[in-house]
This record gives structure tokens, C-alpha cells and sequence, in this order.
């Protein structure tokens, strides 16, 4: 089964850490990715560019209205994103723990739900 593991952390902790620091991180998080592609966990992921430069487009009514930045002001942002494939839970939330970033912030997972073709009715609506 596949699951979603979000990377949260504070933006303003990680802008303080040293260039060093952020370097290592980023070993850090690139040896995570190899081990668990070793392991046939990682599907894919990626790193977020900060909050600032976020756009957030909404449609009420037919019309579509774009703000500059994220949905909503909270202490942790979201920084990037794994995709991994996990037989439960427990061991999605055993590989969420590996994820170098959870120690300054939280990972959240979440089962994906596969959407399935049009007139196969096992795979309920959309989003």
C-alpha cells in the first residue's frame, strides 16, 4: 500500500542553522532516500522551496482566486513530501520515523487512495 509522509518543521529553526548544519541535514535526508529505495520503500518525494514563495489557488462559484503564500499561518510548514510503499501502517510509521526532519518538526502519514477508471465503482469519487 502506498502512503504519504509529509515533512513539517518550523522554517524559522531551519534558517538558523549554519550552512554546515544544513548541509549535513541534507546528507542526512539523501541517505535516507537511498536506504529506503534500497529497501523498495520510496516511490518518489521532494524538497519544498519555503513558505514565501507558495501560491494558493481556490474556486468557489466558478471563480478562481490566488493568494500569495500558504492556506494557513501555523509554527510548522510543510517542507517536502515522500511517497512509500509500506505493506500497513506500522511500517509506514516505522519508515516515517527514519526520516531525518522528524527531529525538528513531525512527519504525517497517510494512506493514498488509488482513484480508479471511470465505471470501475471499487474506488469511490475523487478528492
Amino acid at each position: 500500500m502506498k502512503y504519504l509522509a509529509l515533512v513539517y518543521y518550523n522554517e524559522t529553526i531551519m534558517a538558523a542553522m549554519s550552512q554546515q548544519e544544513w548541509d549535513a541535514l541534507n546528507q542526512e535526508c539523501m541517505a535516507c532516500v537511498a536506504n529506503l529505495t534500497e529497501g523498495g520503500h520510496y516511490i518518489t518525494g521532494s524538497p519544498l522551496l519555503p513558505t514565501h514563495t507558495a501560491t494558493t489557488v481556490r474556486v468557489r462559484d466558478g471563480k478562481t482566486s490566488v493568494t500569495d503564500g500558504p492556506f494557513a499561518e501555523t509554527r510548522e510548514q510543510l517542507a517536502g513530501f515522500y511517497m512509500l510503499e509500506a505493506r500497513d501502517l506500522n511500517e509506514a510509521i516505522a519508515l516515517a520515523a527514519k526520516i531525518p526532519p522528524a527531529r525538528y518538526g513531525s512527519i504525517e502519514v497517510r494512506p493514498a487512495r488509488e482513484l480508479k477508471a471511470e465505471g470501475n465503482q471499487a474506488g469511490g469519487s475523487g478528492l
